[in-house]
Protein backbone atom coordinates (compact mmCIF):
# COMPACT_ATOMS: atom_id res chain seq x y z
CA UNK A 1 0.00 0.00 0.00
CA UNK A 2 1.02 3.59 -0.90
CA UNK A 3 1.88 6.17 2.20
CA UNK A 4 -0.55 8.32 0.39
CA UNK A 5 -3.49 5.81 1.30
CA UNK A 6 -2.72 5.37 4.52
CA UNK A 7 -2.18 8.88 5.60
CA UNK A 8 -4.61 11.17 5.55
CA UNK A 9 -2.54 14.10 4.15
CA UNK A 10 0.96 14.21 2.59
CA UNK A 11 2.64 17.90 2.08
CA UNK A 12 5.26 19.42 1.86
CA UNK A 13 7.18 22.93 2.29
CA UNK A 14 10.40 24.95 2.27
CA UNK A 15 12.07 24.65 5.89
CA UNK A 16 14.20 28.08 4.57
CA UNK A 17 15.65 28.55 1.72
CA UNK A 18 18.34 25.59 2.05
CA UNK A 19 15.99 22.76 2.97
CA UNK A 20 12.32 21.00 2.68
CA UNK A 21 10.24 19.40 4.72
CA UNK A 22 7.61 16.44 3.96
CA UNK A 23 4.70 15.95 6.89
CA UNK A 24 2.68 13.00 6.67
CA UNK A 25 -0.47 13.59 8.79
CA UNK A 26 -1.83 10.15 9.75
CA UNK A 27 -5.38 11.01 11.40
CA UNK A 28 -5.02 8.30 13.52
CA UNK A 29 -3.02 7.25 16.17
CA UNK A 30 -3.60 3.08 14.21
CA UNK A 31 -2.10 4.86 10.68
CA UNK A 32 0.72 6.43 12.40
CA UNK A 33 1.66 3.69 13.78
CA UNK A 34 1.65 1.51 10.38
CA UNK A 35 3.71 4.25 8.60
CA UNK A 36 6.22 4.31 11.72
CA UNK A 37 6.92 0.84 11.38
CA UNK A 38 6.35 0.55 7.37
CA UNK A 39 8.21 3.88 6.49
CA UNK A 40 11.98 3.33 6.86
CA UNK A 41 14.28 6.15 6.83
CA UNK A 42 16.66 4.71 4.84
CA UNK A 43 13.39 4.50 2.11
CA UNK A 44 12.79 8.05 2.62
CA UNK A 45 16.23 9.29 1.82
CA UNK A 46 16.48 6.90 -1.95
CA UNK A 47 13.04 8.62 -2.80
CA UNK A 48 14.78 12.14 -2.29
CA UNK A 49 18.36 10.64 -3.58
CA UNK A 50 19.63 11.69 -0.20
CA UNK A 51 22.64 10.10 1.65
CA UNK A 52 20.59 8.42 4.95
CA UNK A 53 22.38 10.49 7.42
CA UNK A 54 21.60 13.87 5.93
CA UNK A 55 17.71 13.39 6.83
CA UNK A 56 16.09 14.48 9.69
CA UNK A 57 13.42 12.36 10.42
CA UNK A 58 10.90 13.27 13.83
CA UNK A 59 7.89 10.59 14.89
CA UNK A 60 5.35 12.89 16.48
CA UNK A 61 2.96 10.03 18.29
CA UNK A 62 1.03 12.85 20.67
CA UNK A 63 -0.09 14.56 16.83
CA UNK A 64 -0.34 11.26 14.60
CA UNK A 65 2.31 13.44 12.36
CA UNK A 66 5.97 11.83 10.93
CA UNK A 67 8.10 15.00 9.51
CA UNK A 68 10.91 14.51 7.28
CA UNK A 69 13.25 17.47 6.86
CA UNK A 70 16.48 17.21 4.03
CA UNK A 71 18.67 19.66 2.12
CA UNK A 72 17.07 21.08 -1.22
CA UNK A 73 19.03 20.23 -4.32
CA UNK A 74 19.58 23.85 -4.84
CA UNK A 75 18.53 27.13 -3.07
CA UNK A 76 15.28 28.42 -3.24
CA UNK A 77 15.00 30.86 -5.77
CA UNK A 78 18.13 30.54 -7.78
CA UNK A 79 18.17 30.24 -11.58
CA UNK A 80 17.96 26.34 -11.43
CA UNK A 81 14.87 25.90 -8.89
CA UNK A 82 11.99 24.16 -10.15
CA UNK A 83 10.03 24.54 -7.30
CA UNK A 84 9.90 27.91 -5.38
CA UNK A 85 7.66 26.70 -2.57
CA UNK A 86 9.18 23.32 -1.72
CA UNK A 87 5.43 21.80 -2.81
CA UNK A 88 6.17 18.94 -5.21
CA UNK A 89 8.37 16.75 -2.70
CA UNK A 90 4.85 15.37 -0.96
CA UNK A 91 3.70 13.44 -4.12
CA UNK A 92 7.04 11.18 -4.26
CA UNK A 93 6.85 9.87 -0.55
CA UNK A 94 2.65 10.18 -1.19
CA UNK A 95 3.37 7.48 -3.93
CA UNK A 96 5.65 5.49 -1.77
CA UNK A 97 4.80 1.56 -1.48
CA UNK A 98 5.30 0.31 1.70
CA UNK A 99 5.06 -2.80 3.73
CA UNK A 100 2.39 -3.80 5.70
Amino acid sequence: MRVGEIAKKVRSKNAGPFWVTVDIFCGSAQAYDRLVKGLSTAAVAQVYSQPEQLLKRFDIADLNVIKVSFPRPVVQGSRDDRDMHGAQWAHLLAELEIDG
